[in-house]
């Protein structure tokens, strides 16, 4: 089955120190290319936060004038807010420029709960089959490295604070995102997107997602590895 994960060739990675997250008694990393920069997700202590968001628009927008940087961290700030409610333990930001038009990715991590069912093959067939129920996107279960996953590729509307516009009312973003989902053995799910409301970075930003899936690795508490399906290499 093609899949927009079906790449000819894993962007080298040579240098780059994997990310690293536990679930329980799993370990799974990832290789995030540079140009993406964290976000400040779980930090508890707002002075903080704020230093390493202002630190983030320098190192983003490195040459840009004092009210662009107080707004890209202003949207980072916003984004950020939300995510720890709804689970997510890792987000980064990627800017970049394709055809001279600047364009903006986010990218986070979060686990979920895997649907109560027994076995692998039969939460991927569960998570593929309400995904496609649901007519959230085109679905697809593809195999990565560490195993069988379900990826989502789908559009929806986004909401842009007032604070960003200048003005009391916000607006809806159209924005297309990339959704995978990674069961483990041990009834959770990784869950990993790539988001864009600039689509002339769309081609960039999927393969560069493609890339990231493909570098999960799954390993015990002893460090061995763990592949959760028999095609995965």
């Amino acid at each position: 089955m093609t899949t927009p994960f079906d790449l000819p060739v894993l962007v080298s990675s040579q240098g780059v120190a994997p990310i690293a997250l536990r679930s329980d008694d799993i370990l799974f990393r990832w290789i995030l290319p540079e140009i993406f920069h964290e976000l400040p997700v779980n930090v508890q202590d707002d002075d903080i936060a704020v230093q390493l968001l202002e630190e983030l628009a320098d190192k983003a927008l490195p040459g840009a004038d004092y009210d662009d940087k107080t707004k890209f961290g202003v949207m980072c700030a916003l984004a950020v807010g939300d995510l720890p409610a709804v689970g997510v333990e890792y987000a980064a930001v990627c800017l970049t420029v394709s055809d001279d038009i600047p364009c903006i990715a986010t990218f986070f991590v979060s686990l979920v709960n895997s649907p109560e069912v027994a076995g692998i093959p039969a939460v991927v067939e569960e998570i593929s089959s309400g995904l496609r129920f649901a007519k959230v996107g085109d679905v697809s279960v593809i195999e990565l490295p560490c195993g069988a996953a379900v990826a989502c590729v789908g559009n929806r509307e986004d909401e842009i604070p007032g604070e960003l516009l200048d003005g009391e009312r916000g607006a809806a973003l159209s924005t297309s995102y990339i959704r995978v989902y990674v069961p483990l053995p041990n009834e959770t799910t990784v869950l990993m997107e790539i988001s864009t409301p600039t689509m002339s970075g769309w081609e960039t930003f999927s393969t560069m997602f493609g890339n990231i899936v493909s570098s999960i690795r799954l390993f015990k508490a002893d460090g061995s590895p763990i592949i959760t399906s028999g095609e995965g290499a």
